[in-house]
């Protein structure tokens, strides 16, 4: 069955209040039917016991002391109140019985010698029985029975489950229209979070899901589809920002290789000016190879929410393999390496990651460092967690772009530094790979003196 929300809510508030009546109103017609039930026993006690007064017993043989009497007063009782009266001897046989049976008889039912009450048939309609021993000097001596129509109780009670089972119809239909309605209310928010995202498309993010004043699961879901668009929208923003970025910092290379080529083209050249121009235009083609693996990275760090498990090693393990990678580099510049480690090598990072940061790093630092100056690199450990600094005597970052270092394709100051390489992606790459293992950077720096790079893991 293929049902709307509205009206499953509404089906299934239905079926389980429809559930709770039934048992209540089973519930009450069985009570109300004890009730009854009780009522008459009540009274077939009261006249067995007031007949049992009127009875003598001679023998073995159960009599009535004043028959006629008795006779007179069934026969003005009958039409007011119909009970009869059978007497039995000890072993179930008749001996005497009230006018009003006239040719019937009441059944024996040895089961029920002490008091027991039971329903059985006289003339093929419905009475009620009670049976109670007549005792003398402590002995049995035979059983009065005790019998009353059922007829006007059983038509209470079918009245009473007529009337309890049409009610419980009719409170069925209103209760479907009523959960219905309810339903349809409910859903409401649910409905303006539809319209709302249905209104939203690629070029629209900037619309949001209005919260409900109570905070309940709407409010969660609501709240989380804010979420999320906000998200999506960054993350467009981001691609739009990024396909940006990388457009401009690809087109210059490519003009310039295109340069290249249509000056070597228009004459003959010396073999060493061919040479010369096929290196640039080679190094060139590295830097943009270097470049679109930068920006590759970037792509699969953005979309990677946290580090999978990964092979760990000891931090000055990493630093070293890092260090003995710019050796060369350390060497043309005449760099000293300062590197002090008060830490065990039990202490374990992530190898992939804390190796994109400190590479990053390690590199600007060699990068922008002043010639014949030193490096210090420390590793320390406070309040269980590892520190890495790493400091350098370079050129420094002007205050104001302190805040932007970690934007993708920033450089500090390149105008002024167009001898130095880079694209600006490295530390955007650092930053990245640092919040895919929960570390934490933080930069300090001096323009003029020098950086100061912090690592928290």
């Amino acid at each position: 069955m293929n049902l709307s929300f509205k009206n499953r809510i509404a089906f299934h508030y239905m079926i389980a209040t429809a559930i709770i009546m039934a048992v209540a109103f089973t519930a009450v017609y069985f009570v109300v039917k004890g009730v009854v039930y009780q009522n008459i026993d009540q009274d077939l006690s009261f006249e067995a016991e007031k007949h049992t007064g009127e009875i003598k017993v001679v023998g073995d043989s159960i009599k009535i002391k004043n028959k006629k009497e008795w006779e007179e007063k069934e026969h003005r009782e009958v039409q007011v109140n119909p009970v009869f009266i059978q007497i039995l001897d000890k072993n179930g046989v008749f001996m005497d019985k009230s006018p009003n049976l006239k040719e019937n008889q009441l059944d024996y039912n040895e089961e029920a010698n002490f008091g027991g009450s039971y329903n059985e048939i006289l003339n093929n309609k419905p009475i009620r029985q009670i049976q109670l021993p007549i005792e003398e000097s402590g002995k049995i001596k035979g059983f009065i029975v005790a019998a009353m129509s059922l007829e006007a109780s059983q038509m209470v009670l079918l009245n009473l489950r007529n009337i309890l089972l049409l009610v419980y119809l009719l409170l069925l239909a209103s209760l479907y229209f009523i959960s219905k309605y309810i339903a349809g209310r409910s859903i409401i928010p649910v409905k303006n979070v539809t319209e709302t995202t249905n209104r939203i498309t690629r070029n629209n993010l900037n619309e949001r899901v209005a919260l409900p004043h109570n905070k309940d699961e709407l409010f969660d879901l609501s709240s989380s589809i804010n979420d999320l668009l906000q998200r999506i929208e960054n993350a467009l923003e981001r691609e739009r920002q990024f396909t940006s970025d990388a457009s401009h910092e690809l087109r210059t290379p490519l003009a310039t290789l295109k340069g290249t080529l249509e000056v070597l083209i228009r004459k003959p050249r010396e073999r060493e000016e061919y040479e010369e121009k096929i290196n640039f235009s080679l190094s060139e083609i590295d830097r943009m190879t270097a470049t679109l693996e930068q920006l590759l990275l970037l792509a699969r760090l953005d979309i990677s929410s946290k580090a999978a498990d990964e092979s760990s090693l000891p931090l000055a393990t990493i630093i070293d393999e890092i260090l003995s990678r710019y050796k060369n580099k350390i060497s043309e510049k005449k760099l000293s390496i300062i590197f002090k480690n008060e830490v065990e090598n039990d202490s374990l990072v992530p190898q992939y990651f804390t190796n994109l940061i400190l590479e990053n790093i390690i590199e600007n630092s060699v990068k922008y460092a002043k010639n014949a100056t030193k490096i210090y690199i420390s590793i320390t450990l406070s309040h269980s967690k590892i520190i890495c600094k790493v400091k350098d005597e370079g050129i420094g970052i002007k205050k104001e772009d302190l805040n932007k270092l970690f934007n993708n394709f920033f450089r500090s100051d390149a105008l002024n530094h167009k001898s130095i390489s880079g694209n600006g992606l490295g530390l955007s790459i650092a930053k990245k790979a640092a919040d895919a293992i929960d570390a934490e950077i933080e930069v300090e720096s001096e323009f003029g003196k020098g950086t100061t790079f912090t690592l928290q893991f």
